[in-house]
């Protein structure tokens, strides 16, 4: 019998708030591993995570792989967001661009 598996996109916050219920000393080593990982790049609560994510979707017309991505980076300033956004495939306005920055740099 085929086990069905549920995809879900999540953020570095948010992964690592799920990883977090594991059992450390059970976790074999790439559980332990990601879970490192996680806590040292986690830039953000998982709470602040959601809500920028659904902030940058419908005030930024990102789709939530950009959001996430986004959420994930917390750039700075502009030219390190058109750095790493000149991958996508569509072009970003610098007003959506200084959206994208206040949203992430307003919370809390």
């Amino acid at each position: 019998m085929a086990e069905h598996v549920e995809k879900k996109l999540l953020s570095i916050p948010e992964a690592n708030q799920a990883l977090q219920k594991i059992n450390v000393e059970k976790a074999d080593q790439i559980q332990k591993r990601t879970l490192d990982y996680l806590s040292k790049f986690s830039k953000a609560t998982p709470e602040e995570a959601r809500k920028m994510r659904k902030q940058l979707e419908s005030d930024c017309g990102l789709t939530p792989e950009e959001a996430v991505e986004v959420v994930n980076i917390m750039p700075k300033t502009i030219e390190e967001l058109r750095t790493f956004t000149s991958g996508w495939r569509k072009l970003l306005s610098t007003e959506t661009l200084e959206k994208v920055l206040k949203i992430l740099h307003l919370r809390k």
